[in-house]
């Protein structure tokens, strides 16, 4: 008869697992532990009933959301694919390059100091492009910018950027025999009487805009000179849920006016007439309309609208666009 094996008192068995014990780390998606994760994918599909072209999206982020890869295209009811893009981004450098057009437009930005920082951009069919320096001066409030053509036409751009606005200086051909002349465009804001006045100068044209705004109208007039064209828009708000909106031009007399209710932020029903195409419309958004598919209910946007001119109602159209996400 054989002898027993008497226990050895060094080996003790794994201590069974209690209501305590912490639960075993999962497993990396993918199933192993040696293989990489990959990459979430996301694909956005856009139908709008008034073009009857479908838009799709397809992204994915890689390298821990370093650099970001993205395919856009479009296609018609007969399955042709048009314009698709590929784009390749990242903090420093993107790619975006048209399929069709085998064409390739490359922007890169990124600091050479504490406070200066390089930008560029290149179209390589067009052999055309833009390269800037921009620098803080008394802070990130304060900056002065420097760019240029590329080939280089003339002297660079100057623009001074302040908390109030920015003026720039250029170069530009006035008429056939070349004649180069400085040019300077502005915008400044400043508080005028409880409410906001802007002063946009461009291409010798200066416009001149209030804005006045409490908690329950806002009115904005606004002249443009030398023209003496003169506008004004007035908005007033019935409460959180209730938004009536009035533009009029008096020197078209073209109006329009729209009227806003909301439901939360999923819904929003819209109603307006444009007296300059004599147009009557109304739309009603499912999802939030500023909002991304994403925030969406099931990630998919909505809207629906309809269209009744004023001279011809048996023309009317019910239009809408349909926007679904969906992250693999």
């Amino acid at each position: 008869m054989a002898e027993s094996v008497p226990p050895n008192p060094n080996f003790l068995p794994p201590p069974a697992a209690t209501l305590d014990s912490p639960p075993p780390d999962p497993a990396p998606a993918g199933g192993s532990p040696w293989l990489p994760r990959r990459p979430g994918v996301r694909v956005t599909t856009e139908f709008d009933s008034d073009s009857s072209l479908f838009f799709h999206k397809i992204s994915c982020k890689f390298f821990d959301s370093l650099a970001k890869l993205k395919l856009s295209f479009q296609n018609n009811d007969k399955g042709e694919i048009s314009e698709p893009q590929l784009a390749l981004t990242s903090k420093y450098l993107s790619l975006h390059y048209d399929l069709e057009d085998h064409n390739a437009l490359v922007k890169s930005s990124f600091d050479v100091g504490p406070a200066l920082r390089f930008r560029a951009a290149h179209d390589v069919k067009a052999q055309q492009g833009e390269v800037a320096m921009v620098a803080d001066l008394a802070g990130p409030s304060y900056k002065f910018e420097l760019s240029s053509a590329v080939p280089s036409v003339g002297l660079p751009r100057a623009t001074f950027k302040f908390p109030l606005g920015e003026v720039s200086l250029e170069e530009k051909d006035e008429g056939e025999e070349v004649k180069k002349m400085m040019s300077i465009n502005g915008i400044v804001k400043g508080h005028l009487l409880d409410g906001v006045c802007t002063a946009q100068y461009k291409e010798e044209s200066l416009n001149l805009r209030y804005l006045y705004k409490d908690e329950q109208m806002a009115f904005i007039p606004s002249i443009s000179l030398p023209s003496n064209a003169l506008a004004f828009a007035f908005k007033r708000r019935f409460g959180p849920s209730d938004k009536l909106s009035y533009w009029y031009n008096f020197d078209s007399n073209f109006w329009s006016t729209v009227y806003k209710h909301n439901v939360g932020k999923e819904y929003k029903f819209k109603v307006g007439y444009d007296s300059e195409v004599q147009l009557g419309w109304a739309s009603l958004w499912i999802g939030d309309e500023s909002g991304k598919a994403k925030t969406a209910p099931m990630k998919m946007k909505i809207q629906f609208m309809l269209q009744v001119p004023r001279d011809d109602i048996k023309s009317s159209a019910l239009m809408f666009r349909v926007k679904k996400r969906w992250d693999i």
